[in-house]
């Protein structure tokens, strides 16, 4: 996720490309329709819940992408509703083992604990390198119902180029990186894991969207950049997440401590002003469930 100068150039890019920008615009096409899973017709009050819902497959069966619930979407007016999504990705790239050994702090389970004592639910993107670095708070998160796992690669590399100096899987890898994560969450008893992929950097093209598609997943981006990467003024933080979130928002932040040292101290402020504006906390999961109403 040398000399010490070029390491912190290669975080900074990892981190800025990871919600610190401009999300990469997809290709035109058609957006795709939501897909909801129907319960068995023996299903009672007992079952395991339903499938987290998905979107279709786009044309020639590209992965489709959410990036947040359509202004004009749902019945009765649900799409005013004031909700909005919390996502924090845990960002650690495949080769930065060495420095986590060292001392340096990818994960921030402040951040965790704050989100649980403000009872916020939230999404949280995770590198399946991360998972490997920190797998009792991998576990810990997945096991919490107020949270939910999608998938972060397990690498940290890009999808498409150029993407904020990242190194770029190949085409041919980038399905089996993405199942190289979920079998990391597997390993490392991840629950509560949704079909669910972000691009790292939110980058990705056609070619990205149609070798993904093996993968079954649904790839989530933003609509909201909190800008808190590498940021050191909370304030800044939270007045942007403020300033831009609107009924069915969804807002990228990062969960890593080292890189994002101002999100727990934003989040504290972010929280309650939604609330006191009328804003309800969703995971991605109810925020797509919505768009389907």
């Amino acid at each position: 996720m040398t000399t010490l100068t070029v390491l912190g150039a290669l975080t900074g890019a990892a981190l800025t490309g990871c919600g610190g920008g401009t999300p990469a615009p997809a290709p035109p096409a058609a957006p795709a329709p939501l897909s909801k899973p129907s319960a068995p017709a023996s299903a009672s009050a007992s079952a395991a819940p339903e499938k987290p819902p998905t979107m279709a497959p786009g044309p020639a069966g590209r992965t489709p992408v959410f990036e947040r619930r359509p202004a004009g979407g749902g019945t009765a007016g649900s799409s005013a509703e004031k909700v909005v999504a919390l996502t924090f990705d845990a960002d650690m790239t495949a080769d930065q083992g060495p420095r986590a050994a060292s001392g340096e702090r990818f994960d921030n389970p402040e951040l965790i604990a704050l989100l649980r004592r403000l009872k916020v639910p939230a999404t949280v993107f995770m590198t399946g390198r991360w998972a490997e670095e920190y797998p009792a708070q991998a576990k810990a998160i997945g096991a919490d119902p107020l949270f939910e796992v999608a998938n972060h690669s397990y690498s940290h590399h890009a999808f498409s180029a150029p993407c904020y100096g990242l190194p770029v899987v190949e085409k041919a890898a980038m399905t089996r990186d993405v199942e190289r994560a979920f079998t990391a969450f597997r390993k490392a008893g991840v629950r509560n894991v949704v079909p669910y992929f972000r691009f790292p950097g939110g980058c990705y093209d056609d070619t990205a969207l149609r070798a993904l598609a093996p993968a079954d997943v649904t790839a989530v981006q933003w609509d909201v950049v909190s800008g808190d990467a590498f940021a050191t003024d909370a304030g800044a933080v939270a007045d942007q997440v403020l300033d831009g979130v609107r009924p069915g928002s969804l807002v990228v932040m990062h969960c890593t401590r080292s890189a994002a040292p101002a999100t727990e101290a934003a989040v504290r402020r972010i929280v309650p002003e939604l609330r006191e504006r009328g804003y309800r906390f969703v995971k991605v999961s109810e925020l797509m469930d919505d768009a389907a109403r």
